[in-house]
């Protein structure tokens, strides 16, 4: 589990693609080193460190992780969000992330607020359902707000710390980024009932189907 706040923003080392993607991920150390075998989210998505030394490790990507996110497209040098694992018992300070991207999104837009900024990001319909306006979303792995929701499309505001501690200070309109919306929202989602068939008392009684409604 993780909670949106990120750590660190390493650089993509090597992509290798032999039978499967591999990921080399380059960062300034941690004061405690990782550990293989344990989980960091990359651009929000939760990777296993396969190998590590001081300043690098490396992870293997699955196939449908590819599909639904933006790692399949990453290239040496690009920069991306680094957070561990949240400990037993650390504060939570952003929300609960899974790690578990649902889709990719694209930016729309990138309005100016003063000394903040405000993204317009595209999303499927599915995603907009799960997702409630003043909720949390994690957007590349950043712990967010939603200030505005559409039937396809969500929006957050980023103040100055985090446009410069993370990627999204640099992101521009067609890019493509990872969404994780609230697990909450997505249990809320799937409890809730199925549209009634249309069928009323009136109509069964109509077809023959008199009595024992009441």
């Amino acid at each position: 589990m993780f909670t949106g706040l990120v750590e660190k923003v390493g650089k993509i080392g090597r992509v290798s693609r032999g039978r499967g993607l591999v990921l080399e991920i380059v960062f300034e150390p941690w004061a405690t080193p990782l550990e293989e075998g344990e989980s960091v989210a990359v651009n929000g998505v939760c990777l296993t460190v396969a190998r590590r030394d001081a300043s690098r490790f490396t992870a293997d990507v699955l196939r449908e992780t590819e599909e639904r996110s933006t790692l399949g497209g990453l290239k040496p040098g690009d920069r991306v969000n680094l957070e561990r694992a949240v400990r037993a018992g650390a504060p939570l300070g952003g929300h609960i992330v899974q790690g578990h991207v649902d889709g990719r999104g694209k930016v729309l837009a990138k309005i100016p607020r003063g000394r903040d900024f405000r993204l317009k990001i595209g999303c499927s319909r599915v995603l907009a359902a799960q997702s409630i306006l003043k909720g949390s979303v994690a957007i590349d792995g950043v712990s967010l707000t939603i200030s505005g929701l559409g039937e396809d499309w969500l929006m957050v505001d980023v103040i100055p710390s985090t446009a410069g501690a993370t990627t999204l200070g640099a992101k521009r309109p067609g890019d493509s980024v990872n969404l994780e919306t609230d697990a909450l929202g997505k249990y809320a989602a799937r409890a809730t009932p199925r549209p009634a068939s249309g069928l009323t008392l009136e109509m069964l009684a109509r077809a023959g189907f008199g009595g024992g409604f009441e």
